[in-house]
């Protein structure tokens, strides 16, 4: 008796996906083009996953929505990262998805959640009763300096980004903890 066998998945084509869904480059929609028993009664394709982002199941496998866009879209899986341009991760419109590496991706990140500044690039710093911006670039961290408010700070922050983040070089909504 044999244990511990993997069977291996054989990669996922565009001629497969395009068999078995439909996209909607306009919405980002998937829809399965067959629908069986009470598995996906309205023929959207997709769930929420727990890390923000619409996950499909074919053949077994679990793929990102937005991967299979791409897949759909341009004919092979992107071999880095895709981005969301507007930092939504359920809007998997083709207009809104771009090839990235690992640091352009991260230049579109949301603040964290534990930020008790309120503003991403922004940390308070309570041995100095201050604010401090700082930013990444190529994996190292740069000082942009101490303010007296969390927005001054965050003015010092957007400005470097203008600059240094040229992938990315607006700040989304989502680096704001109150905006929705």
């Amino acid at each position: 008796m044999q244990r511990n066998v993997k069977i291996k998945k054989e990669e996922l084509t565009q001629d497969d996906l395009k068999a078995r869904l439909n996209y909607d480059p306009d919405t980002g929609e998937f829809t399965w083009l067959v629908i069986k028993g009470n598995i996906n009664k309205e023929g959207r394709a997709g769930t929420l996953g727990p890390d923000g982002y619409l996950q499909i199941k074919v053949n077994w496998r679990s793929y990102k929505a937005h991967r299979l866009a791409w897949l759909y879209t341009h004919g092979e899986f992107p071999e880095q990262y895709i981005d969301h341009i507007n930092g939504d991760r359920t809007d998997n419109r083709i207009s809104n998805l771009r090839k990235a590496s690992m640091a352009e991706n991260h230049q579109n990140r949301a603040i964290n959640k534990s930020k008790t500044s309120g503003f991403i690039g922004v940390i308070f710093r309570k041995d100095m009763n201050k604010y401090q911006a700082r930013i990444k670039v190529d994996r190292k961290e740069k000082y942009l300096g101490l303010y007296d408010t969390a927005e001054l700070a965050f003015e010092a922050y957007k400005e470097a980004k203008r600059v240094l983040h040229r992938f990315n070089p607006e700040v989304p909504l989502r680096g704001l903890k109150d905006a929705t």
